[in-house]
């Protein structure tokens, strides 16, 4: 497939697939994960993974508290005291802020909501309902709780 496009008044094709610069990303199954936080990159490359992780954490603070919650922004300041996440918890949905010096343990605690939902594992459902000999098939998204 190719696109036409206009610079300047002349025609050009261009090829999509040609100019996708943007790897995939292949998503890890990190639910039941407690990652190993014994130096400040391994602090910082788990509380990367949290952000990304579309599901709950639990973050146990070096005082002794513990915060489950959706972690939905970060901030990598220039050393753990001004680096920072932001969760909201699960129990009270207010907004907190903690920063990185803080962190003593970090536990992948939520399902993943996203995990499994793939175009190619709704192909397999569908062919598998099929195969089985379904009729007026629909795949449901399952609900989030």
């Amino acid at each position: 497939m190719s696109v036409e496009a206009v610079e300047s008044g002349a025609k050009t094709v261009v090829n999509p697939d040609e100019i996708e610069v943007a790897e995939g990303q292949e998503h890890e199954n990190l639910h039941g994960w407690v990652p190993d936080l014994a130096d400040e990159s391994l602090l910082r490359a788990a509380l990367d993974k949290a952000f990304d992780y579309r599901g709950n954490i639990t973050v146990v603070l070096h005082d002794g508290r513990q915060l489950e919650g959706y972690v939905f922004d970060r901030h990598a300041g220039a050393d753990l005291q001004t680096s920072y996440v932001r969760i909201i918890p699960v129990a009270d949905r207010l907004k907190i802020k903690v920063a990185y010096a803080e962190v003593r343990r970090l536990e992948f605690t939520g399902r993943d909501t996203a995990a499994g939902k793939s175009f190619e594992s709704w192909i397999a459902k569908y062919w598998a309902k099929k195969a089985a000999g379904e009729k007026n098939i629909q795949i449901v998204p399952e609900t989030l709780d």
